[in-house]
């Protein structure tokens, strides 16, 4: 089975899951390019923001939204490696 991740929010996560393993990695770890492992971690930041105000419906859109687009970049950065995203406000794998 080839390695596959997870873009993920989750509280004192690294924003990257690992789909087969579980477990958290760092996007550095992944071979992920500075300015997306650097975006990946403000927009999980800003993930764990939303979590505390009680995932408001506005922001976790747009945090979805943002986080599929990493999910994608990712993707685009290490063809080799299936990417995907999940919610953790909606509590669903959306790509």
């Amino acid at each position: 089975m080839p390695a596959a991740y997870l873009v993920d929010g989750i509280l004192s996560g690294t924003g990257i899951r690992d789909a087969v393993n579980g477990g958290y990695v760092e996007p550095e770890q992944l071979g992920l390019s500075a300015p997306l492992s650097r975006e990946i971690a403000d927009w999980q930041q800003r993930y764990e923001e939303a979590h505390f105000d009680g995932f408001p419906d506005n922001d976790v859109a747009q945090l979805d939204i943002q986080g599929a687009a990493l999910a994608s970049r990712a993707a685009a950065e290490r063809t080799d490696v299936e990417f995907g995203y999940y919610s953790n406000g909606l509590l669903k794998r959306l790509i």
